[in-house]
């Protein structure tokens, strides 16, 4: 959807993935969206070099988020969360069910 403006799909795909998440890594954006992970890798150093986002390492992985101090972040998200409303449902749920961990053995649902 926001191809043409962004520049590529996998671009769209890491925006659209921590405008719903709050942040997240290269391998669990590409796996999340059945993508090349060396795309998105490469998109999320474009966007980091841009001043876009920013990434702290954990351990051994890169963690990306928005970058807090960008001038048009208010505007960008607002763009990325009106495009959201556009996925379908599926994806849509899948991005903002946001669990990294297995559910507790004897909880309930």
């Amino acid at each position: 959807m926001l191809d043409a403006i962004v520049g590529s799909k996998s671009s769209e795909q890491v925006l659209i993935f921590l405008v719903a998440r709050e942040n997240g890594y290269g391998s669990e954006i590409a796996r999340f969206f059945e993508a090349d992970l060396y795309a998105i890798q490469r998109q999320l150093e474009r966007l980091e070099n841009a001043d876009i986002l920013v990434s702290k390492k954990i351990g051994r992985t890169r963690l990306y988020q928005f970058n807090p101090r960008y001038p048009f972040l208010k505007e960008l998200k607002a763009l990325l969360t009106s495009v959201l409303n556009y996925y379908p449902d599926e994806v849509r749920d899948g991005l903002t069910m946001n669990r990294r961990r297995p559910r507790k053995k004897d909880k309930p649902f």
